[in-house]
């Protein structure tokens, strides 16, 4: 069997197996705990061919490792090298566990009692997930139970209105500054409109601007797919009970609705009570920390859901998102919010608390006693815990800042690598190929001997990378310096059906 090519000495797949390696063979288990070390969990989308592999096997030669990890090759590749945004995950996930015990005895605050659904939840709960922009996860205590997302759903919204209408449009009909009042007062800016979508007012605004002209069944299942896609496959569920409470008890909301509709706030055409019904749908959505925290890393990742590498957002829209969870996102704790913890974020009188950490991850922090605001207690807390620890808030990195907090980040985790690509193309890694294309890297990219990733696959005989490479818009027949194409590559290498495919693709040119 052929290795992969060297791409640099030493070789990295070499090396990959020297660290793991007892004697000359891996362990299946030596690869499945190095993994978990680095946060990755065998359910992982990216592992999916490799797990499968793996099972029934004890020791792996290198000829079989290679094998094994060639369906995940760059992620387990970035994984085990410690490339990842956060190298010491094993060292992190211990942290937020501490910081996890450290609030857990807090028990000031009340459940919401003005929604019957909520007043019923465990106000004992106690949840933390995340997950980074590399896909690396961690959860602890009632990560997995599900909650009703409420208001938590109004950056989404928010995001789904940008998406389909963008800024000119949107703000047209809604601010951008925070209110300064109750998040379901009954007040509007100065030109008659709704202050922002992180308030009720803005929300409803923001409902009013997703899919207006698709029937209400077809506008649900609109955001339902986008939630979906926002937690990387994990479909959210939806709560009857709580859309009733809702909704019987919704005269504010009506209120809002039908002084900003006296304003001409609306675009033309809405449907108030079409519009308040899908706003009250979107809040009774449930999830669970574990998944929403996956959603939070796709802000975080510039609206790239880290183990899908689908493309939900535009960057211009997590921008524009983010920077009014980060003034708004904390009803009216928002101010202190973000001097003490300096982080975009958005509460919901459910308990949840999602917070941004820009390219680094999405947290999703669950516990239903509410403070006066109507933020979680223990989520504010552990909030504290966590920017009081590491040097997370927004100005932490000023020059010369001495705040004694701890990095954990990966000090070069700037943007795409280009050798990843190289390596994902000569390792046959289609979805790491697709990954880091979405992330930024020219598909055209030419190392220093002129040399493209559609050479490097063409040469290893990768038929299925060759064809996307191809089919996604990759220069056909690039000269690397001695003059070679990869159709030249694919021949002298002997891979007939890679150079029957680079022929028909030249003909068509």
């Amino acid at each position: 069997m052929k290795t992969l090519p060297n791409r640099g000495a030493p070789d990295r797949a070499r090396r990959l197996f020297d660290s793991l390696r007892d004697g000359e063979t891996v362990a299946a288990d030596a690869l499945r705990g190095a993994l978990a070390r680095r946060g990755l969990r065998q359910a992982d989308a990216r592992l999916a061919g490799t797990m499968r592999l793996l099972e029934g096997r004890d020791a792996m030669d290198y000829a079989a490792f290679l094998d094994v990890i060639r369906p995940g090759l760059l992620v387990i590749d970035r994984a085990l090298r410690g490339a990842f945004v956060i190298p010491d995950f094993a060292s992190f996930r211990e942290e937020i566990d501490a910081l996890y015990e450290a609030v857990k005895p807090r028990t000031e605050g009340r459940v919401a009692d003005y929604i019957p659904q909520l007043a019923r939840v465990d106000p004992e709960l106690f949840g933390v997930a995340l997950h980074t922009v590399d896909g690396q996860a961690h959860g602890v205590g009632d990560a997995a139970v599900p909650f009703s997302v409420q208001s938590t759903c109004k950056p989404i919204n928010y995001c789904l209105a940008l998406e389909e209408h963008g800024e000119e449009r949107v703000h047209a009909h809604v601010g951008c500054e925070p209110s300064g009042q109750m998040f379901n007062e009954l007040t509007l800016n100065a030109n008659g409109r709704p202050h922002n979508p992180m308030i009720n007012a803005g929300a409803i605004m923001s409902g009013s601007l997703i899919r207006p002209g698709l029937s209400a069944a077809d506008r649900f299942d609109h955001v339902i797919g986008m939630w979906t896609r926002l937690c990387g496959g994990t479909r959210p569920g939806f709560s009857n009970p709580t859309y009733l409470s809702e909704r019987r008890t919704a005269d504010r909301n009506f209120a809002l609705g039908y002084f900003m509709r006296e304003n001409g706030a609306f675009p033309e055409g809405t449907d108030l009570l079409d519009t308040l019904e899908f706003y009250f749908q979107c809040c009774s959505l449930e999830t669970t920390a574990e998944a929403f925290s996956l959603a939070a890393a796709t802000l975080a990742n510039g609206g790239i859901c880290p183990l899908t590498g689908d493309r939900v957002l535009k960057p211009e829209t997590v921008q524009k998102c983010l920077s009014l969870m980060d003034s708004c996102g904390m009803y009216n704790y928002s101010g202190q919010w973000a001097f003490s913890i300096g982080l975009p974020a958005k509460s919901g009188v459910s308990g949840a608390i999602i917070v941004i950490v820009p390219n680094v991850m999405g947290l999703c922090v669950f516990s239903p006693r509410l403070d006066e605001n109507g933020n979680s207690v223990r989520g504010i807390a552990f909030s504290r815990e966590l920017v009081g620890r590491f040097n997370f808030h927004n100005y932490d990195t000023l020059v010369g800042a001495p705040n004694g907090k701890v990095d954990p980040r990966h000090a070069a985790t700037q943007g795409p690598d280009v050798t990843d690509f190289y390596w994902a193309a000569a390792g046959g890694d289609l979805e790491g190929i697709r990954r880091l294309l979405a992330r930024g890297v020219r598909i055209d990219e030419a190392d220093y001997d002129g040399r493209t990733a559609l050479h490097l696959a063409a040469s290893e005989g990768h038929a299925h990378v060759v064809s996307f490479l191809l089919e996604s818009g990759a220069e056909p027949a690039p000269k690397d310096r001695w003059g070679n194409t990869p159709l030249d590559d694919a021949v002298r290498e002997n891979h007939p059906d890679v150079a029957t495919r680079l022929k028909a693709m030249r003909a068509s040119a």
